[in-house]
């Protein structure tokens, strides 16, 4: 069994356990919670972040305790601890960050190329792979035309962005 501290903005709040079972893993949080509402557990690794799920309420405090296959829990990486958000905040708001010249994050020429003078990109590493988020606005051109079957629009701190992941040769990947 390892321990790892389970923190609310930074400071520590309960506890998270693991516990291996064959391919599988045991995670356990418990502490109190800081207030009103629905809270989630998180883990937290050196790669990724997966998300265990809803905080219980157990007498004064809160538990959860679910398994996750190897295939799930691979892409954390090192796991470093555990974290509390309400149920509402998304794993993204965090962790993104401005990229004022994304094409300075690459080697590759024709990527470079490609993201050149691109206005408001996001980026962020996750599972091994370097994620860009550039702003998505239907009525304008897709962001990198030419990759757009690799890109998955989603919603980013309630703006719309085109999410390309790019691995560690720099190749794109479907995510």
């Amino acid at each position: 069994m390892d321990k790892f501290p389970l923190l609310w903005k930074e400071r520590p709040a309960g506890e998270l356990t693991t516990e291996r079972e064959a391919l599988y893993t045991w995670f356990t949080a418990r502490c109190r919670l800081p207030g009103e509402g629905l809270w989630c557990a998180w883990a937290v690794g050196d790669r990724g972040e997966l998300r265990l799920g809803v905080l219980e309420p157990e007498g004064d405090r809160a538990v959860i305790r679910r398994r996750f296959s190897d295939r799930m829990t691979a892409p954390l990486g090192k796991l470093l601890r555990g974290e509390m958000r309400p149920v509402g905040e998304r794993a993204e708001r965090a962790r993104w960050e401005a990229a004022p010249e994304p094409d300075r994050l690459f080697r590759e020429p024709w990527l470079r190329q490609r993201l050149r003078g691109a206005q408001g990109a996001l980026t962020r590493t996750e599972g091994g792979c370097r994620l860009i988020a550039l702003p998505y606005d239907k009525g304008k051109c897709f962001p990198v035309t030419t990759l757009f079957c690799f890109a998955r629009v989603q919603n980013i701190n309630g703006a719309a962005y085109a999410v390309y992941a790019f691995d560690a040769q720099e190749s794109p990947v479907f995510r």
